[in-house]
């Protein structure tokens, strides 16, 4: 079994993914978040970049990596707080 480093909070935060120099963007939601990751539902996880800023509705700003992918959501890893 996998054992987690952080533990995971359910969430329902509204957020963008955010890439190309701050000149693309789709919208998502956050569905769990810890210190060192999110679970992120979009529309299409093919779309996005292996890595973005995730940027949350209450103004947060993470740069992320991209763990794995599923047709509507994306695992990733907070690289540094932006």
């Amino acid at each position: 079994m996998h054992e987690r480093r952080y533990q995971r909070s359910k969430s329902f935060l509204g957020a963008k993914i955010i890439f190309n120099g701050d000149h693309s963007s789709f919208d998502c939601l956050v569905k769990e978040i810890s210190a060192g990751g999110a679970l992120i539902r979009i529309e299409n996880a093919l779309s996005p970049p292996e890595s973005f800023s995730l940027t949350l509705a209450d103004g947060r700003r993470f740069e992320c990596e991209v763990r794995w992918r599923r047709i509507n959501t994306l695992g990733v890893e907070f690289v540094t707080a932006a």
